[in-house]
């Protein structure tokens, strides 16, 4: 397996550049499933999600062609035909957003047969929501052997109210609507910049879609989409990811290609945390000037502080003076990355969902396990303050959802250095 080893203690400085979205490519990968055009997706991270979501829609039929390099990072999907609607568990085994090809499959083919979703470990994402928003729509669900089986000849508009807000099943019941027949209404939708991503492809594939972005979606079905051409939005986690890097190894780094207004709740935080934050179009400037302060924070929704930067804001603040409280409301199971902390030399408590840090701490070099895609990124930003070599362990979590990470962190003066093997290739020590 591969590992990372990263020696402490250099700030980052200079400019690095964010990839694509990652959780709006791969609904957005799923929506060519609606129409048997060609639709072409710009601005495609190099990730190991997104080589998992080709392989499965080869799997069924479609041909998919994946380019990378200089003005490419790019795919054409044409799903022309469908001959077998099957996600398979042997390929979305390591992928939670499998369940994203149910309500297309069954709008286009009015069969689909997907396997429960695998990926990271970090607590219940029930796919019993979508079930609930497909049965309001008339389709047939059965579950066995790890499958679920749905089958509808005809989708029917309904009015739907999320109990719990979801993101994967927002996107998946839009893409489900977008074909059924009559108007569909979906009350306390998830907001996020990927739903409105995945929104303004399908609209313009033909789609009639309304309040994206918002609690409440209006949708209008229509008998065909075609295709269309598609620039996925710049990974606001990534780019979060790499704020902290800056801040918490006192550096002055640009992040550049990033979405400025997807990052207030975390920009608000760090400013909290004495990290200065300069906007200037795409880009943002962050400047640790003088000591970090400790600051709080309670993961929510969207516009709210994301959970999937929990683990990060963690490791910064282990290096804030005083103490910060953590509070995980969305997952309960994200806190597998505090031991590995503790490891290096954090003073972190948890109790129950809360997670209580006293900083500052000296952060020592170790030997620690990545166990999913975000407590990875989190060692990384541990590992680029501790004393010393530390050695990161199944760092395949972090390539699930972050392209190159090594490479870009190492352009901006990072210690960093891969070893093992990457997409195939090996790579360099």
């Amino acid at each position: 397996m591969d590992k990372f080893v990263i020696r402490g203690g250099n700030p980052l400085l200079g400019s690095i550049r964010v990839s694509g979205a990652k959780n709006s490519a791969l609904p957005c990968m799923a929506a060519a499933i609606l129409t048997e055009d060609e639709v072409i997706l710009e601005n495609i991270p190099q990730v190991r999600d997104i080589e998992t979501e080709r392989k499965l829609l080869t799997s069924m039929g479609a041909e998919v062609e994946l380019g990378y390099g200089r003005a490419q990072h790019r795919t054409s999907i044409r799903c022309a035909v469908l001959s077998d609607p099957v996600a398979k568990y042997e390929i979305v085994k390591t992928m939670r957003a499998s369940s994203l090809v149910l309500g297309p499959l069954v709008a286009r083919t009015g069969l689909a047969r997907v396997a429960m979703p695998g990926g990271c470990a970090i607590g219940g994402r029930p796919i019993d929501l979508h079930i609930k928003g497909l049965e309001a729509m008339g389709a047939r669900i059965t579950q066995e052997h790890g499958y679920l089986e749905a089958r509808a000849d005809h989708l029917r508009g309904a009015h739907i109210v999320w109990e719990k807000i979801s993101v994967t099943g927002t996107e998946d019941l839009l893409m489900a609507a977008v074909m059924a027949e009559g108007e569909t209404v979906m009350e306390n939708c998830a907001r996020e910049p990927e739903v409105t991503d995945l929104a303004t492809l399908l609209t313009a594939m033909g789609a009639k879609i309304e309040g994206a972005g918002t609690p409440t979606i209006r949708v209008r079905g229509v008998e065909k989409l075609h295709g269309a051409r598609h620039r996925i939005n710049p990974d606001r986690i990534e780019a979060g990811t790499f704020l902290i890097a800056g801040a918490i190894t006192g550096g002055d780094l640009n992040v550049a290609n990033c979405e400025p207004a997807h990052l207030g709740a975390l920009l608000s935080k760090l400013e909290l945390c004495g990290v200065r934050c300069d906007v200037n179009g795409d880009t943002i400037r962050v400047r640790s000037e003088g000591g970090l302060r400790a600051a709080d924070i309670s993961t929510e929704e969207y516009p709210g502080f994301p959970t999937d930067m929990q683990a990060q804001f963690m490791a910064l603040v282990t290096q804030a003076e005083g103490t910060s409280v953590v509070a995980e409301n969305i997952f309960e199971n994200r806190f597998m990355h505090v031991q590995e902390l503790i490891r290096m030399g954090a003073n972190i408590r948890v109790d129950g969902r809360t997670a209580i840090i006293q900083g500052k701490t000296q952060l020592s070099s170790a030997a620690v396990m990545c166990s999913d895609l975000r407590a990875s990124a989190s060692l990384v930003l541990a590992a680029l303050v501790a004393e010393g070599e530390s050695i990161l362990d199944r760092v395949y979590h972090i390539d699930r959802g972050y392209e190159r990470i090594e490479e870009k962190l190492r352009s901006v003066g990072a210690q960093i250095r891969r070893l093992g093997e990457v997409f195939g290739k090996r790579a360099a020590s």
